[in-house]
């Protein structure tokens, strides 16, 4: 049992290290310095984060995390450079409450310890970047402030019953692991879209005609996908957002073919595997939605209850989207295909004079 709560005491440390580094060893130490907590025999080791050094030090870095973790953007690129320094303060902070008995010992505990510090460090980096979507800082002055309470928690919780602190944050981790595939692609679609928008064009209205081609790592999805061999009308790379039966924050493209213009196909990898998911657009509506990191393409039923789809682009792909939306608009309603469309920025009145030609030819 001791050695259980001493495991406990060891990773759950290193857990919380994953989160804030700096406040678990400035409460941790400062509860030490002051007595108000006393170490049993087998914690002693810890001791030494009473030193007032390591508290003045801790305390100075936590008074810079507090802020820095509650501007948004300041706060993804504070958890970047401490990709590294958390987990490998987890590890330490392991370490020291286990001792050194063997080398291997060691390099065991080091290796465990550090990977627990990665994974929460890796959801707390995930939930902040989604939380950047939105401009507003009060998500991520919320999210800061859980996040230290979660962490002051964990350590009153270690401290009285540290095998219920060890089985918690096992469940933790198991449940980042289920979720595991879904974090790293929401990590890498914001990383994305970030990357774009910094680096995108100033006039985002700039006239655009539709792509004609696939991306080359997706023919193979399409050729596959539709064996009477449609010819592509036009094809863009995007992201999925919410979409029955499409995961989100997946890397793909949206495909539309001239024989079916009331069908549209996304394509994608997913796991290394093919992924294709046809897209009815009979009843439904197109809409074009800004957002602060995208702009996003948005497909739901006219009335009543049915499927909803989105699919986002970076935000440089504004006059795309719109392009889209008209392709899209006219798919739906004229009974002749193909048409000639206007170029994205065109006026609504162009893109109606387009929709009339078509019925009327």
């Amino acid at each position: 049992m001791e050695k259980l709560d001493l495991l406990g005491v060891a990773f759950g440390l290193a857990c919380l290290a994953g989160i804030n580094l700096y406040l678990t060893v400035f409460a941790t130490g400062l509860a030490i310095h002051f007595h108000w907590i006393t170490l049993a025999p087998a914690y002693q080791s810890l001791e030494v984060l009473g030193n007032p050094v390591i508290v003045t030090i801790a305390g100075i870095l936590y008074f810079l995390e507090f802020f820095a973790d509650k501007i948004p953007w300041i706060d993804s690129a504070w958890d970047a450079v401490h990709t590294v320094i958390r987990p490998i303060g987890g590890a330490l902070l392991a370490i020291q409450v286990l001792g050194h008995p063997s080398p291997a010992f060691t390099v065991i505990i080091a290796l465990l310890a550090g990977g627990t510090s990665l994974v929460a460090h890796t959801a707390k980096a995930a939930t902040r970047l989604a939380s950047n979507t939105s401009p507003e800082p009060f998500s991520n002055i919320g999210l800061s402030l859980g996040e230290d309470a979660a962490v002051l928690g964990g350590l009153a919780l270690v401290h009285f019953n540290p095998l219920l602190a060890l089985l918690i944050f096992l469940l933790g981790i198991a449940a980042f692991f289920y979720f595991a595939p879904r974090i790293l692609r929401l990590m890498k679609a914001k990383i994305w879209l970030s990357w774009k928008k910094l680096n995108g064009p100033a006039d985002l209205s700039m006239p655009v005609k539709l792509p004609l081609t696939l991306p080359a790592r997706f023919a193979s999805v399409f050729s596959r996908g539709n064996v009477l061999g449609e010819t592509i009308a036009w094809a863009t790379p995007c992201i999925s957002g919410r979409g029955r039966r499409i995961p989100a924050n997946l890397f793909g493209a949206l495909v539309a073919t001239n024989e079916e213009p009331g069908k549209l196909l996304f394509v994608a990898r997913k796991s290394g595997r093919a992924f294709a998911k046809t897209i009815e657009l009979e009843g439904s509506m197109i809409a074009h939605e800004p957002k602060f990191l995208s702009e996003n393409l948005i497909i739901f039923p006219k009335v009543g209850k049915g499927a909803r789809y989105s699919f986002v682009f970076p935000r440089s792909n504004a006059a795309l989207v719109e392009a889209i939306v008209q392709d899209l608009r006219v798919r739906i309603s004229s009974p002749i295909w193909p048409v000639d469309l206007p170029h994205a920025g065109a006026t609504d009145d162009a893109s109606e004079e387009a929709h009339e030609r078509a019925v009327s030819s």
